[in-house]
């Protein structure tokens, strides 16, 4: 383990961090944000104004309250066409990261592996180090459209014990074909001794017909070691409400017991009943969340694809687009010289008041992250500024 002063100088995280704080400082266009433009459903807010009225504001269990388990199954059954027993088989927790957090606390023992495909959401390495596991990553560039492809994870599998796995991406908005998600299960069933978790927190928000697809419907064999982990987070726009979900083996569902007792204790109820308002409710905010960020996508990647040089495979989900601008390193904008990522997003963000996420943060420092969750009205003027920042280079 590492000594506690190092734990918390994750490189991706403090990138993030940074650029974001810069937008705010700047009053700046941010295409850096990771979350929905919205409040949540009004149903949903009032439930918890109800809850809070009524006081509940007791202990609930350590698993969660049996309404939300049973709602998060039904959510399952659904959306994934998966069945989990929410007595079980379901533990709520505080929100995906703590989820992924703690599953990795109960499998992995110190110098265990675990692999992961990159581009990578920011906290995995930060996770891996928190429980002093090896990384095992995976590169999958712009030329092979930012997925794992079945002979490199059979490759990569051998002394692995956890195989981490993100779809729809963040950082790059890719979604797993039906086809391409069974060839992956196929390989995963021929190492039995890998778990896999599923960190499925953008599946609603798939577009062009692709569909949301997993590896427990694939290969049924595989649910014994699967671990689905999602969030109302991003679906619901509720990212400040902390709510997550595993769903899994009812050894790892009580594994998960334990730790939540020592570390979170549980999730309190007036947030659950605004989880279960959101997964019981009417679900046309995230229907119609997902088409508009569908319309918004293809406002980026055309703004995107006008630019000479700049690489960008098409995604098609979550709300992220992560182009390839490397063509842009030793230039130089109004003196100022580019040699990486890092260096553009910040002459970007002098020189035109548009805030992105350098690649680096994910783990790939030839491309950046741009996220169309911003205002729409402010969508349009930030492509143009990056489309004339990119024509000023020299």
């Amino acid at each position: 383990m590492k000594p506690a002063n190092t734990l918390l100088t994750g490189t991706g995280t403090t990138i993030f961090t940074v650029m974001s704080a810069l937008a705010v400082q700047h009053g700046s266009i941010n295409l850096g944000q990771g979350f929905p433009d919205t409040d949540g459903p009004q149903d949903v807010l009032q439930a918890a104004a109800d809850a809070l009225m009524d006081g509940r504001n007791q202990y609930p269990p350590l698993t969660g309250v049996p309404e939300l388990r049973q709602a998060w199954a039904a959510h399952e059954r659904r959306f994934y066409g998966i069945e989990a027993d929410p007595d079980r088989e379901v533990v709520v927790t505080s929100g995906a990261t703590e989820a992924i957090t703690a599953s990795l606390m109960a499998l992995l023992d110190p110098g265990d592996t675990i692999a992961f495909a990159v581009p990578y959401w920011t906290t995995y390495v930060d996770i891996a180090e928190i429980v002093d596991a090896k990384m095992r990553l995976l590169p999958c560039p712009a030329s092979q459209n930012y997925k794992l492809t079945p002979a490199q994870l059979d490759a990569a599998l051998p002394g692995v014990k956890v195989f981490l796995f993100n779809n729809p991406n963040n950082p790059t908005g890719m979604v797993y074909t039906k086809d391409e998600i069974a060839a992956l299960a196929d390989v995963l069933v021929k190492h039995p001794d890998v778990w896999v978790i599923c960190d499925d927190i953008y599946n609603r928000m798939v577009f062009d017909g692709v569909g949301y697809h997993n590896f427990v419907n694939a290969r049924p064999e595989l649910r014994d070691r699967v671990i689905h982990v999602d969030s109302i987070s991003k679906t619901y726009g509720m990212p400040g409400w902390r709510v997550g979900f595993i769903a899994g083996p009812e050894v790892v569902a009580q594994a998960f017991t334990t730790l939540n007792s020592n570390h979170i204790t549980n999730v309190p109820e007036i947030v659950t009943a605004a989880a279960v308002a959101a997964l019981s409710g009417p679900q046309d905010v995230p229907a119609q969340k997902c088409a508009e960020f569908q319309a918004r996508r293809d406002q980026v990647l055309a703004a995107m694809n006008a630019i000479p040089g700049v690489v960008c495979p098409r995604p098609e989900g979550a709300f992220y687009v992560f182009p390839d601008i490397s063509c842009a390193f030793g230039k130089s904008h109004n003196g100022v010289k580019i040699a990486n990522d890092v260096d553009f997003c910040n002459a970007l963000l002098e020189a035109k008041g548009v805030a992105c996420v350098p690649g680096s943060a994910f783990g790939e420092p030839h491309a950046l992250r741009i996220s169309y969750t911003c205002p729409a009205e402010q969508l349009p003027k930030g492509l143009e500024r990056f489309r004339e920042f990119f024509a000023e280079l020299a």
